[in-house]
């Protein structure tokens, strides 16, 4: 519901901050494919997780932070550290 309210306005960007956290993987999957689904329509998304799988998985832009820090930006990397 939230991400549907999220795109009444047809934004630009939208900013997911660990919208998998405490789902099973299922659910982790059905989000994951949402995010997919809105980036075609045009919208940047921009997926912010600890978990390695989801970021692996998509295989997109990856900036990986460290203490604050950028550690690491990679066009179509891999979670790792």
């Amino acid at each position: 519901m939230v991400i549907a309210r999220s795109l009444a306005h047809r934004p630009k960007i939208l900013i997911g901050d660990e919208p998998t956290g405490n789902l099973d993987s299922v659910n982790t999957a059905e989000i994951i494919e949402i995010f997919k689904k809105i980036n075609e329509f045009g919208t940047t998304v921009l997926l912010v997780t600890h978990n390695r799988e989801i970021v692996n998985q998509l295989r997109k832009r990856v900036i990986t932070l460290h203490q604050g820090k950028v550690v690491s930006d990679e066009k179509e990397g891999k979670y790792r550290l």
